[in-house]
């Protein structure tokens, strides 16, 4: 089977950071030792409110990320044109609400289609690969490839939350539908050495974004370690299935 590719989403090394308002830790030194560890790609979601991620963390891992950076953002004005003067590898758009803690659910791509797709055309003329995030559905995934997406990463929150055949069929069924229509398959959230493996072993699937496990992991046994103990876990889930 392909092998898999892992970015690690470093948000959340943001988070500690901006507890306190002080320079440590550092999110981009974070990111080069993820690399090191054996990390494909390395993931930051640049928020509208700033509550981690800041824009000089961002300027930065785009000059210093050795593997491939992948911004994930609301489609907005502002956020494209960051986008567009950073050139990241890939943009992945994300729903945003400036209440929630975390991303809760897919991109609604049954909305304001216009607006997506004209962002999706900014980003793909500047040359930049687009993701969307979205539930795993099938007409999501129709809609995602008619808005000229160039894959979709699938929202396992429903599968981290409640693990089962429901949830993992779900993810099966629009992996295998994504893949048949030519986009690209990944996937991410809540998602954890524990969890990973049906969903690593999901053959359509080719990239995991996984952050909060591994900064979390990362307090017992450091991030290098937790980025390594994750890559195990998912290999063997792709070896055995």
């Amino acid at each position: 089977m392909k092998r898999q590719r892992l970015y690690i989403n470093i948000d959340h090394v943001a988070t500690l950071r901006q507890a306190r308002r002080s320079e440590y830790p550092d999110p981009v030194a974070a990111a080069s030792i993820c690399e090191h560890a054996g990390a494909d790609g390395i993931t930051a979601h640049l928020r509208e409110d700033r509550r981690h991620i800041q824009d000089d963390d961002i300027a930065r891992l785009a000059t210093t990320v050795t593997t491939v950076l992948n911004l994930e953002m609301a489609c907005t004005g502002d956020m494209l044109a960051l986008a567009e003067r950073l050139r990241p590898h890939q943009v992945t758009l994300v729903p945003e609400r400036r209440e929630e803690v975390t991303t809760e659910g897919g991109l609604d791509v049954m909305r304001d289609q216009p607006r997506l797709a004209a962002g999706i055309a900014r980003l793909n003329s500047a040359g930049i690969r687009t993701s969307l995030f979205i539930a795993p559905d099938c007409d999501a995934v129709d809609q995602s490839r008619a808005l000229g997406a160039a894959a979709v990463e699938f929202h396992t929150g429903p599968y981290a939350h409640h693990p089962g055949a429901s949830t993992l069929n779900a993810l099966q069924e629009a992996a295998r539908h994504a893949a048949s229509l030519g986009l690209a398959a990944h996937a991410g959230h809540g998602l954890t050495t524990h969890n990973v493996g049906p969903v690593a072993a999901i053959p359509e699937i080719e990239e995991l974004n996984i952050g909060h496990w591994v900064v979390s992991r990362a307090v017992f046994i450091g991030i290098g370690d937790a980025v390594r103990e994750l890559r195990v876990a998912m290999d063997a889930a792709r070896s055995t299935s």
